[in-house]
Parts: C-alpha cells; sequence; structure tokens
C-alpha cells in the first residue's frame, strides 16, 4: 500500500513538469487507484486561459482513458516557481470532476507551508456534492 507521503511525493515530481509560462504556480497531483496504480498529472496553461488544464484533472483524465475509474486517494502540491507552499486545494472545477468518480470518503492529501502532510475527506472539500451517483 502507497503511503501519503509517497504519494505526495509523486505529486511532487509532477508538479516539476508543469507548464505555468502565466501564472509561474506550479501544480502537481497523483491520482491513487483502487488497484494501486498512480497516475500524475501537472497543470497545463494556455494563452488563452479557459483551455488550461490543473493537475488535477490531468490525472483524472489520464486514468479514465486508461480505462481506471475506481480512486481511493489524491495527492496535490504546488507553489510559486515550483516550490511548495501553503496547502494547494483543487479548485471547484476540479473537485465537481473528481465527484462524478469518488466517494465521500476519498483521502485529499496535501502538504502545508512547513512540509507536514494535510489530510481531507472529499466531503470536507465539497460537501453537499451535485453528484448523479449518491
Amino acid at each position: 500500500m502507497i503511503t501519503p507521503e509517497e504519494l505526495l511525493k509523486q505529486a511532487e515530481n509532477a508538479m516539476h513538469l508543469a507548464y505555468a509560462p502565466y501564472s509561474n504556480f506550479k501544480v502537481g497531483a497523483a491520482l491513487l487507484c483502487s488497484d494501486g496504480t498512480v497516475f500524475t498529472g501537472c497543470n497545463v496553461e494556455n494563452a488563452s486561459y479557459g483551455v488550461t488544464n490543473c493537475a488535477e484533472r490531468t490525472a483524472l483524465f489520464k486514468a479514465v482513458s486508461e480505462g481506471h475509474t475506481e480512486f481511493t486517494a489524491i495527492a496535490i502540491t504546488g507553489g510559486p516557481d515550483g516550490v511548495p507552499a501553503d496547502p494547494c486545494y483543487p479548485c471547484g472545477t476540479c473537485r465537481q470532476a473528481l465527484s462524478e468518480f469518488v466517494s465521500s470518503d476519498f483521502d485529499v492529501y496535501l502538504r502545508n507551508g512547513e512540509g507536514k502532510t494535510v489530510s481531507y475527506k472529499f466531503n470536507e472539500l465539497l460537501p453537499l456534492t451535485f453528484n448523479l451517483h449518491e
């Protein structure tokens, strides 16, 4: 079983691959599938900001496109110029995208500004989810 720290390390590695020339705020995510497979993602910005994709959705879309739809946890880290800062919470769009596939007790691991792991259950970050599955 992969630990939250190992998952966060994979998220940090993904963060260094981010393409963020406009915000210089790099984010990495590592999504843990129920079978133990991990899919990573980074944010990819675009001059037309609406085309930008977040790290969490990159990891999610990679996983789903490879046939994985059951997940147990995600680790997210990010910060200015790729230096992890305070917890990097998933945006509302990413929370909604994840809600299609995760349960309310899905684990979300973040790293705070002191390098410590902060964890939440998904329902703490998106209460009263708009979801056709629950």
